[in-house]
C-alpha cells in the first residue's frame, strides 16, 4: 500500500467516524430536545357544555359545525415556526389525545402544545369555540400500575395522498364511535387513550396527490402510476426504453387510454385532499387494565373504532400491535408525546379533524366529561371600586366583580334553588355593608343566616344592630303597624291600603274571604282606629271597634272624618240581614284572632309604640336583623311580620321627600324568600325608592312563587339579574334575560356558588358573564351573645309590663 493510498483511507475513515460521530450526537440532542420541549409542553383539558350548538347553529349542518376544527388545525399549521427544521431542532409538535384515566369514568379531550404556543392555542380555542373551557391542567393516567398495558400504532396502508374516508362523507359525527369505545371500561382499573401526536407536513404528498389525480384523468391506472411513482419503477422504465424492450406509444395509444373511463370520485377525493394542508401524524392506541384479556378487549374497541375511516377505493389504518421491547417503546413515547419520523402518517385537516375534534354537542356515550355550563368573560368596562359579588373566572383567567353604589339603587334580583348558594352570597353582601358601615335590613325566613350575621358584626358597631326576634318572648319588641308620623297625615292613607294588601297577601288562599263587604269594613274600622291613637291605636283595636260598641262609641266621638263617621252611624249600625253588624263582626274579626291570641305574637302587634323608629333606623345607618323562623312562628304570623316591616320600611322611605336628594343616605333592604312579605306596593318601591335611597335585594327560589303583578314589576324594573343554578320551568323563561351567551341548558347545570350575572354597569346593562361567590369568614359565637343581649336592653320591653298594658285596656 503506498503512503498516498494510507493516507487517503485513513482521512477517509477519519472524516466517516467524525460523520458518523456528528450524526450521533445531533441525534442524540434532538432525541433530548424531543423529552425536554415535551416536558416543558402545557396540557389543556378542554370542556364543552352538552348544549354547545348555539341557537343560531341549530338549523346548520352539523358537519359544517365540526368543519371549524379544520380552521383550528388551518391555523396551527400556518405559524412560521412549526416549519423551521434546525441542525439539532426539529419542528415543533402538539398532541391530541381522547383518554381515560385509571381511575375515573369520565373521558376527556386533552391537548399538549410547547409553552410558547399556550397564549396563540388559548385565543384560537376562544375564537373558535367560545363556549369551551380550557383548564391547564397536571398530567393524567391511564397506566394499571398492577395490571397489564397493551398498545397499537395505526399507519396508511396505501400511499399517503390516497385519502381516507372523513366525517364529511361519514353518515354519523365519527366521535360517537370512537368515545364509545371508551364506555366499556372500569371506573378504577381500567385505563386507555387515543393519541395523536402531528406536526404539519411538507408539500411533497400534495404534489404527488395532484399528480395522481391528473394521471388518472388521462387514463392511467393505479398500477402504472404506483410503478412510475416510485424510484425504482422509474428507473426501469428509462432502461427498458434504452434497450428497446419497451413498446415505443403511439398516439393512438394514447387516445385509446385518454378515452378510457377514470373514477371521478377518486380523482376529486384526491384533489380534495392535495388542496388543503396537512400533518404528519403519528397515531398510538394504549390500553391498561388488571388482566391481559381485559386490556386487549379495550385495545380492540380502540382499533375498530377507526375502521369507519376504511375507504377500498382510496385509503384506510393498518393496525400495527407492539409487544416487547415495541411496547416498551410505544409506552415511552406516549408518555412523553414524542413525535417519531418513522411511525408518521400523513393527513390533510379534514381528516385530521375527522380523527380528533371537539363534541359539537352531546354525545351517545355516556362517559365523556362536559362542562356543565358555559363560561364568558366580565366585561371589559368593569369598575375597580364597589361592593365584591365574586370573581369571574374565564380561560383560567380570574377577575374580581364589583358594583357601584349608584348601580345598586335599581336593585338586585336573585334566583336559584334552594342549596345552590344565594342565601350565602347575600350573606357577604350584608357582611360587605356592615364591615363598610352601611345601613342594612336584612329579613331571614329561616333564622340561621341572622345567627351567622350576629357573629360577625364588629365592636364599632355592636350599638348600631337591633336584632328583631320574636322567638324572644321575655323581652318583645313592638311593631304597631298603624302607627303613623303626625306630621305626615297622608301616611294614615297609606297605612289603610298596605294592611289590607296584607290581609289580601295572607288570606290570598280563599279570595272570596276578602270581598267588598270585608274591604268595606276593614278600611272604616280601621280608619276610625287611627283617627284618635291616643285611645288605642294597634291591631288589637282594629277588632275591637268591630265588637264593643262603648269602645267605637268612644273612637266616633273623637273622629274628625265625617266619611268614617258616617259609615258607622249611617250604615253599619243600621245595617240588616246578612249586612248587620253583628254578622259582620265575626266575618272581620275572625282575620285577627289568629295573631291576636298567639302567645308570641299578641306581645308583639299589640304594643303601641314600635321598638324602634324605621324612619330613624334609615337615617342613621343602624342594622336591623330581622329573624322570622318559621320553624317557631309558623308561616302565617311569620309572613305578617316581614309585611308590616317591609311595609314600614317603604313609608319610612317615602317620608324622605323633605330632605335634598343628595342628603339621603342609602340603605340596603335583603329579603330571602321575599314573595313571602310583599305586596303589590313591590312595584312602588322598585319604581319610587330609588330616588329615596331604599336600594332591594330581593331572593327567591322559583318564578311560580311570584303573582303575575309582582313578577312584571320586578322584570320592568330590576336592573341586575343574577341566577344560581334553577328548574327546567325557569330556566327556559329566564333564558331570555341571559341569551344570548347563555342558554336554559346553562342555567339548569351551573355548579353551587356560581352564578350568571346581566349586571347593571354605569347605568348600562352588560352582557351577562358568570361569576364565582366567595364565603364569608368565620364569627365569634360569644360576639353574638353580646349583641342579642345589648339589643334587646335597647330596644325590648318586659312581657310582663306589656301584657299588662294589653289587660288594661281591656279592663
Amino acid at each position: 500500500m503506498t503512503p498516498s493510498l494510507f493516507y487517503f483511507l485513513l482521512i477517509a475513515v477519519l472524516i466517516a467516524g467524525a460523520g458518523m460521530a456528528g450524526w450521533y450526537f445531533a441525534e442524540r440532542t434532538r432525541q433530548y430536545g424531543r423529552v425536554s420541549g415535551s416536558l416543558q409542553s402545557v396540557l389543556y383539558a378542554i370542556l364543552l357544555p352538552q348544549e354547545s350548538v348555539t341557537s343560531e347553529q341549530e338549523h346548520r349542518d352539523p358537519k359544517d359545525i365540526i368543519s371549524v376544527m379544520e380552521h383550528f388545525y388551518a391555523g396551527l399549521s400556518s405559524r412560521e415556526e412549526i416549519h423551521t427544521l434546525g441542525f439539532l431542532t426539529d419542528r415543533p409538535s402538539f398532541a391530541l389525545e381522547i383518554a381515560l384515566p385509571s381511575v375515573g369514568e369520565e373521558t376527556m379531550f386533552y391537548v399538549a402544545v410547547p409553552r410558547k404556543w399556550s397564549r396563540v392555542f388559548e385565543k384560537k380555542v376562544s375564537a373558535l369555540f367560545p363556549y369551551a373551557r380550557v383548564e391547564q391542567i397536571k398530567d393524567y393516567n391511564i397506566f394499571n400500575e398492577n395490571g397489564v398495558t397493551v398498545g397499537s400504532t395505526l399507519r396508511l396502508k396505501r400511499a399517503p395522498f390516497f385519502p381516507i374516508r372523513s366525517y364529511r362523507r361519514l353518515e354519523a359525527d365519527p366521535l360517537e364511535v370512537l368515545t364509545t369505545a371508551f364506555s366499556k371500561m372500569k371506573k378504577e382499573g381500567d385505563g386507555a387513550a387515543i393519541q395523536l401526536v402531528a406536526r404539519p407536513g411538507g408539500s411533497e404528498w400534495q404534489e404527488k396527490g395532484k399528480q395522481t389525480a391528473r394521471f388518472l384523468k388521462k387514463g392511467k391506472s393505479l398500477k402504472e402510476i404506483q410503478k412510475t411513482d416510485s424510484w425504482q419503477g422509474a428507473a426501469t422504465s428509462a432502461l427498458e426504453e434504452l434497450v428497446g424492450g419497451s413498446k415505443k406509444k403511439t398516439k393512438e395509444d394514447d387516445a385509446q387510454k385518454s378515452s378510457e373511463p377514470f373514477d371521478e370520485e377518486l380523482v376529486k377525493q384526491l384533489e380534495e385532499k392535495a388542496s388543503r394542508a396537512g400533518f404528519d401524524v403519528n397515531i398510538r392506541l394504549l390500553a391498561s387494565a388488571a388482566t391481559r384479556e381485559e386490556a386487549l378487549d379495550i385495545l380492540q374497541s380502540l382499533e375498530d373504532a377507526f375502521l369507519q375511516f376504511s375507504d377500498p377505493q382510496a385509503n384506510s389504518f393498518i393496525v400495527e400491535r407492539k409487544s416487547g421491547s415495541s411496547l416498551e417503546e410505544l409506552t415511552y413515547q406516549f408518555s412523553f408525546r414524542l413525535f417519531e419520523e418513522r411511525q408518521a402518517a400523513y393527513v390533510s385537516t379534514e381528516e385530521l379533524t375527522s380523527l380528533y375534534h371537539f363534541p359539537i354537542g352531546a354525545l351517545s356515550a355516556s362517559k365523556v366529561k362536559y362542562a356543565k355550563a358555559r363560561e364568558a368573560p366580565s366585561p371589559a368596562n368593569m369598575p375597580q371600586e364597589g361592593i365584591l359579588l365574586g370573581e369571574n373566572i374565564f380561560r383560567s383567567e380570574q377577575s374580581l366583580i364589583r358594583m357601584q353604589r349608584d348601580d345598586r339603587r335599581r336593585h338586585v334580583y336573585v334566583i336559584g334553588q334552594t342549596g345552590t348558594g344565594k342565601t350565602n352570597f347575600m350573606k357577604s353582601l350584608v357582611h360587605q355593608d356592615i364591615m363598610n358601615g352601611e345601613g342594612i335590613c336584612f329579613i331571614d325566613p329561616h333564622g340561621e343566616t341572622v345567627e351567622e350575621l350576629l357573629e360577625l358584626i364588629p365592636n364599632e358597631r355592636a350599638d348600631d344592630v337591633i336584632y328583631f326576634n320574636p322567638g324572644d318572648i321575655t323581652r318583645p319588641l313592638g311593631l304597631n303597624m298603624l302607627e303613623y308620623d303626625p306630621n305626615y297625615p297622608e301616611q294614615k292613607t297609606f297605612v289603610v291600603n298596605e294592611l289590607f294588601s296584607i290581609f289580601q297577601k295572607l288570606y290570598g288562599a280563599v279570595p272570596e274571604s276578602m270581598g267588598p263587604m270585608f274591604e268595606q269594613y276593614f278600611r272604616n274600622a280601621t280608619m276610625l282606629v287611627m283617627d284618635d291613637p291616643l285611645s288605642g291605636n294597634t291591631l288589637l283595636e282594629i277588632a275591637r271597634v268591630m265588637s264593643d260598641k262603648d269602645f267605637r262609641a268612644l273612637k266616633l266621638s273623637r273622629s274628625k272624618n265625617v266619611v268614617v263617621r258616617a259609615f258607622w252611624e249611617d250604615v253599619a249600625e243600621k245595617a240588616g240581614g246578612e249586612a248587620a253588624l253583628q254578622n259582620m263582626v265575626p266575618y272581620i274579626t275572625s282575620k285577627f284572632d289568629i295573631f291576636l291570641a298567639n302567645e308570641i305574637m299578641r306581645p308583639i302587634i299589640g304594643q303601641e309604640k314600635s321598638a324602634f323608629n324605621f324612619r330613624e333606623v334609615m337615617d342613621s345607618k343602624k342594622i336591623l336583623l330581622v329573624n322570622l323562623s318559621k320553624g317557631r312562628l309558623g308561616d302565617i304570623n311569620s309572613h305578617l311580620l316581614g309585611l308590616i316591616i317591609v311595609g314600614k320600611l317603604l313609608m319610612a322611605a317615602l317620608s324622605r321627600g323633605e330632605i335634598p336628594q343628595d342628603q339621603r343616605k342609602d340603605f340596603y333592604l335583603y329579603i330571602d324568600e321575599f314573595q313571602n312579605v310583599t305586596t303589590k306596593s313591590i312595584a312602588t318601591i322598585l319604581s319610587e325608592a330609588r330616588k329615596y335611597r331604599l336600594n332591594l335585594i330581593m331572593a327567591h327560589q322559583f318564578i311560580g312563587q311570584l303573582e303575575d303583578d309582582i313578577k312584571k314589576a320586578i322584570f320592568g324594573n330590576v336592573g341586575s339579574m343574577i341566577s344560581f343554578r334553577i328548574g327546567a320551568d325557569d330556566a327556559e323563561f329566564m333564558e331570555q334575560q341571559f341569551e344570548p351567551v347563555f342558554a336554559a341548558h346553562d342555567l339548569m347545570n351551573i355548579d353551587n356558588y356560581n352564578a350568571y350575572v346581566k349586571l347593571l354597569i354605569n347605568g348600562q346593562t352588560s352582557r351577562s358573564f358568570n361569576i364565582h361567590t366567595f364565603p364569608t369568614p368565620r364569627g365569634n359565637g360569644e360576639v353574638a351573645r353580646a349583641v342579642k343581649e345589648l339589643s334587646s336592653m335597647k330596644y325590648g320591653v318586659p312581657r310582663e309590663e306589656v301584657e299588662n298594658n294589653i289587660t288594661h285596656k281591656y279592663a
